[in-house]
């Protein structure tokens, strides 16, 4: 018995240790590079991760599981864009911040939005494909609900 319940215990917790190995980019510049390198489009996660229920359970429920972690892998380049009420953070990472809320027109937290980024001149130009934000029903429900935005992208 003992066995089995530290066999149940390590693999519970190589599934946990692979959800947290996610890398989240805070820096849009490094995340349109990674993106055209990847050729991956961008899913941006508006949050107030530090007072924002609703954020809080997104995360939980979604975005720290295998599962998710699994498909963004597979799907996206992951780009956390937090207004924290407690933490600081840099005047630039405020400001570009604000930039993209503004220029996606993101008036509540959680938001996610879908986007294809290009650079023109230097400037990152935002092709937006869909977005949404905290679905109940676990992984599996905002998976799809993620899937069939991104069957909508122009490839």
């Amino acid at each position: 018995m003992k066995k089995v319940i530290l066999t149940l215990f390590l693999v519970l917790g190589s599934l946990t240790i692979n959800a947290q190995e996610l890398a989240w980019q805070t820096d849009m510049n490094k995340a349109v590079e990674i993106s055209k390198k990847t050729k991956k489009p961008l899913l941006l996660f508006f949050t107030g991760s530090d007072w924002c229920g609703w954020c809080i359970r997104l995360q939980k429920e979604v975005l720290k599981t295998p599962e998710f972690a699994k498909w963004a892998k597979d799907n996206v380049v992951l780009v956390e864009l937090d207004f924290p009420r407690r933490a600081q953070q840099s005047p630039e990472l405020v400001k570009q911040n604000m930039e993209l809320q503004q220029a996606l027109g993101v008036r509540g937290y959680p938001t996610v939005w879908f986007v294809n980024a290009t650079k023109k001149d230097g400037k990152t130009n935002l092709e937006q494909i869909g977005s949404t934000g905290y679905v109940a029903g676990g992984p599996a429900v905002w998976l799809d609900g993620a899937n069939k935005i991104l069957a909508n992208k122009k490839s």
